[in-house]
């Protein structure tokens, strides 16, 4: 048994400003049975298992170049953030290139979701475009040289809210570390989008400093990944001590135990320690919400212990018709934990949608 779920976007990302003028979604749903400790749990299928990604490997396995497009995120009259994606159909030609008779990738097709298959990662969701903008107003740790910011996206995809701190960091965090986890279910979604987005960010905000970046970059909108560019952007990591780190499987104790033995040392420099949860669209389902609400709340809790400051901004439909996941649901479990639930912004028109912040006392 599997579940594909249709969020109305028809096999289409968003477009600027994440808005859509598609109807309420449509979910076509399977009986549910008991949900395990595990998310998105079918019957009979293993879930695919926690697994880190080695940066260079991941580097060496990049196409020779990638065209992008850019979202434009009007930030609520507090100017503009340009974000660059990957284009979807530069990924579907990189796959029928390297196929070899087999199906095509999931979430290339017709579903939005493939329940214990593929959760959505190669599609911007109109809450992570929620997210950047409610972070625009919360960026001010960034800019903090007595902090050491730790990022964690579940669920990333795109990675549109990582995106953008990552590129408000590089004006506001010149000397000071920085650590990003990016997680996903899938790790060809981080192989073909994640990393690739984060290329192109970085690219773009260099372009002007680096000579090798502005020959790279086309008038078609692709950008060259020649062996000099990857270097040159590994190099800058480097200097500017920012690290990646990559993470794909279903969210388990596992998971969870797995992405918290991975202390980077550069962590430990700063005086203090302030980690980002961050997740959007990631409740779509009770199976979704409860192994989502466990993660965030192991990795706020592991944090509280150590002396380190932790919270979690979730961005999410208000109701996933059919399904019965909800950001009312997220928040009602929150406090029942005895979390701190702050809600941030709420979108009323079209499919009404939330961004809350989640602490724990």
């Amino acid at each position: 048994m599997s579940g594909n779920f249709s969020f109305s976007f028809s096999g289409d990302d968003i477009e600027d400003e994440g808005e859509s003028n598609s109807p309420a979604p449509n979910v076509s749903a399977p009986v549910q049975t008991q949900p395990t400790a595990s998310a998105f749990p079918v019957p009979g299928k293993p879930l695919l298992p926690a697994t880190r990604h080695d940066l260079h490997q991941m580097l060496s396995q990049l196409p020779s170049k990638v065209a992008y497009g850019i979202l434009d995120v009007h930030l609520d009259g507090a100017g503009r953030i340009q974000l660059p994606r990957r284009e979807l159909w530069d990924v579907r030609v990189q796959l029928m290139a390297e196929d070899e008779g087999g199906d095509t990738e999931p979430g290339l097709g017709n579903h939005d979701v493939k329940t214990g298959v593929y959760e959505g990662g190669f599609k911007s969701w109109e809450s992570s475009v929620d997210l950047v903008k409610v972070l625009s107003l919360s960026n001010g740790f960034l800019a903090d040289v007595d902090v050491t910011p730790r990022l964690i996206e579940l669920g990333c995809g795109t990675a549109l809210p990582s995106l953008a701190l990552f590129q408000w960091s590089l004006n506001l965090r010149k000397d000071s570390a920085l650590s990003i986890v990016l997680a996903d279910y899938n790790p060809t979604v981080l192989q073909l989008v994640t990393l690739p987005n984060f290329i192109l960010c970085w690219a773009l905000h260099q372009r002007a400093e680096l000579p090798l970046l502005e020959n790279a970059f086309s008038s078609e909108g692709e950008l060259d990944l020649t062996p000099e560019v990857l270097r040159a952007f590994d190099e800058f990591l480097s200097v500017r001590r920012i690290s990646l780190s990559f993470f794909s499987g279903a969210w388990s104790t596992e998971f969870i135990d797995l992405v918290s033995s991975v202390r980077v040392p550069m962590i430990g420099d700063g005086p203090r320690q302030r980690t980002i949860i961050l997740g959007a669209e990631t409740i779509y389902s009770p199976f979704a919400l409860s192994s989502f609400t466990h993660t965030i709340f192991s990795f706020m809790e592991q944090e509280r212990a150590q002396g380190n400051s932790a919270e979690a901004f979730v961005g999410a439909k208000k109701l996933y018709f059919g399904v019965g996941g909800s950001l009312d649901d997220f928040v009602t479990k929150a406090r029942e934990l005895g979390a701190h639930v702050e809600e941030l912004r709420e979108e009323t028109e079209g499919v009404r949608r939330g961004v809350v912040r989640c602490s724990l006392p």
